[in-house]
């Protein structure tokens, strides 16, 4: 039944003429939230609301049929998470989210494809369309992302300077956090940047005056990643992500096991290397780096500007 709902008949597309097609430009501000392994609790519906971030989009939607529209739109969103921000060390539930101390920003682009489904149709022209209507959409994005992470130096106790790294924010991509590029141990392949994503949602449209309308919509995305923080499976061994490959090996072992930064203590891994953190974090033994079982979600809420570009006339044919 929603199949058919998608496609016009053929009674609608007699009715709803070339002449009474047309399209918008609008212009969309609103904000990037994030469900996934760096928020205040497990559950699917958590997300700290301090962490929102800004997104901009710009689309462009062709009417084609008394309910149906096509739209495409290119857009960016920030998001961010923070175990610091988040959890506390009073909450027993969260103190163990405190202690591991990660945090993240991603800045997505986003292309998508998607089509529009109004509740109320409007067969008629454009100047005549309802003043207020709700409406549901469904498509398919592709998008880049790539996770990064602020490093204050100098935090840790007892690491010595010339083993430290700068202070500012690192790409953890190329780092392989999680052992991505270790040569040793069975660790996760390095993850991509460039992911697809089936965004759908709801939203309703307001007509403001012949040629502008204003809408408000909510956007979820299923992604089919587990790595928009960076965060998934367990952590690795300090020696093996120093003597693997990546970008940068000291920065990898720095930022992936952040919990000496809030309290620690001395464990030598099997290499005889002695390291701090945070009892009962910072070993593959201990998964609390993520949940792998879990892809992570991006949602956006926007209020968008359209202005309606008035359809094309048919020329009269002339016979000679």
């Amino acid at each position: 039944m929603f199949t058919l709902a998608l496609v016009p008949t053929d009674a609608e597309a007699q009715v709803f003429t070339q002449r009474k097609r047309y399209s918008s430009l609008g212009l969309t501000l609103g904000a990037g939230n994030y469900f996934g392994d760096i928020v205040p609790e497990p559950d699917f519906t958590s997300f700290r609301v301090k962490s929102t971030r800004p997104s901009v989009a710009l689309n462009y939607t062709y009417r084609y049929a008394p309910r149906i529209s096509f739209r495409t739109g290119l857009q960016w969103i920030r998001i961010m998470g923070d175990d610091i921000l988040s959890a506390s060390l009073n909450e027993a539930e969260n103190a163990g989210r405190y202690k591991r101390n990660l945090s993240f920003r991603n800045d997505l682009k986003e292309l998508s494809l998607g089509v529009v489904i109004d509740l109320f149709e409007n067969s008629e022209t454009y100047a005549r369309r309802p003043d207020f209507v709700p409406f549901a959409f469904v498509g398919v994005a592709v998008f880049h992302h790539n996770p990064k992470t602020y490093y204050i130096s100098g935090l840790r106790e007892g690491l010595a300077a010339e083993n430290d790294i700068p202070t500012g924010w690192y790409e953890l991509q190329p780092l392989g956090t999680e052992g991505q590029y270790a040569k040793t141990g069975d660790y996760p392949d390095p993850y991509k940047r460039i992911q697809i994503a089936i965004p759908f949602g709801l939203g309703a449209r307001y007509k403001l005056d012949r040629y502008w309308d204003l809408s408000l919509e909510i956007t979820w995305r299923k992604t089919f990643t587990d790595y928009l923080d960076d965060s998934s499976a367990g952590f690795a061994w300090k020696s093996d992500i120093l003597n693997g490959g990546g970008e940068n090996p000291v920065a990898a072992t720095i930022l992936s096991d952040r919990s000496a930064e809030t309290e620690f203590q001395t464990i030598q891994d099997p290499s005889g290397t002695p390291y701090h953190l945070v009892p009962s974090y910072g070993t593959p033994a201990n998964q609390r780096r993520g949940n792998k079982s879990d892809d992570d979600w991006y949602i956006t809420t926007g209020l968008t500007i359209s202005y309606i570009i008035q359809p094309g006339f048919l020329r009269a044919k002339f016979r000679y």
